[in-house]
Parts: C-alpha cells; sequence; structure tokens
C-alpha cells in the first residue's frame, strides 16, 4: 500500500512550477513554525559567535522573501522597502522584534511573494535586483537554496536551545 505524501513529496509528477513552489512552500512552513513553543529569551538566544538567533534567522528569510520577489520583481529599492542595505543586517534585531511581530512579518512576506509570482511564468525576466536581470526559475532557486541553508541553522539551534532548557 502507497504512503500518502504531501508537501513536495505529492508533486513529484506535476509540472516544474508546481514542484518549485511545493519545495518552497514546505520551508516557508517550517520557518513559520521555528519559533513555536519558545520563549522570547530563547528566540533571540546566541549559541554561535556570529549574530546568528533563531529570532535572527527567520528575519532574514524575511529579507530574502521581500529582496527576491519585492525588489527584483517589483523593481522597488530596499530602501523603499524598509530593507537593510546589507545582508548582514539583515539578522540584526531591534529591541521591539517579537516571535510575534517577526513571525507576521514573515507570513506577510510570503503572502507578497505568492502575489509578486502568480503574475509571472518561470522564464519571465525580471530586472529590479541590483545584480541585473534574472528569471522567476532562478528567484526560486536563489530562495530554495538560502531556504535549505537556514533551515539547517535553525534546526541544530533549535535542538541546542531545547536540549538546554529554559
Amino acid at each position: 500500500m502507497a504512503v500518502p505524501r504531501t508537501g513536495p513529496f505529492a508533486v513529484r509528477t506535476s509540472d516544474e512550477r508546481a514542484q518549485l513552489e511545493a519545495f518552497l512552500e514546505e520551508y516557508r512552513r517550517l520557518v513559520g513554525e521555528l519559533l513555536t513553543g519558545l520563549t522570547e529569551e530563547q528566540a533571540r538566544r546566541r549559541l554561535v559567535p556570529s549574530r546568528t538567533t533563531l529570532l535572527g534567522l527567520v528575519k532574514h528569510l524575511t529579507f530574502v522573501e521581500r529582496v527576491w520577489f519585492e525588489e527584483a520583481v517589483t523593481g522597488t529599492p530596499r530602501t523603499a522597502l524598509g530593507l537593510p542595505e546589507s545582508v548582514d543586517d539583515s539578522f540584526l534585531l531591534a529591541e521591539e522584534d517579537t516571535i510575534a511581530s517577526v513571525s507576521g512579518a514573515h507570513r506577510e512576506a510570503c503572502a507578497g511573494s505568492r502575489r509578486a509570482a502568480a503574475r509571472l511564468a518561470l522564464d519571465d525576466v525580471v530586472s529590479g535586483h541590483r545584480a541585473g536581470p534574472m528569471t522567476l526559475r532562478w528567484i526560486y532557486l536563489q530562495c530554495l537554496r538560502e531556504f535549505a541553508q537556514h533551515s539547517g541553522h535553525a534546526d541544530i539551534l533549535r535542538e541546542q536551545i531545547l536540549a538546554a532548557g529554559a
């Protein structure tokens, strides 16, 4: 008997766009669950010498969504979007950043990304990013790369935080 599959496993024989979107949606879901059950202190806890924290990773992945879908697709500059110029600064937390505010911003950015991508085909070229023209396919692949890399970081950090307790 076949095991029912969900997420990206449900679209193994679908078209390329459905596959790319399913994998990206799976990562978006995982990032959305990353801070669940943590205290504000745990979400901000630094366990490595870099600026990397769980809350900072979610904030950075919100930046990723907005840069690649809002900036690249719409041509709106980062400054007009209220985003830092430097990718490194996208990990920085402000005092007012909370689990609720950062998670909400991430959900809103994902919704905006879906809207921006909906009107484009994979081979459509956008030119709003400072790196120059790129296809929507390239944007999906770039975002998958970013989400995969940082989801791995987040899994390890979360495991360490939960193992240490409050």
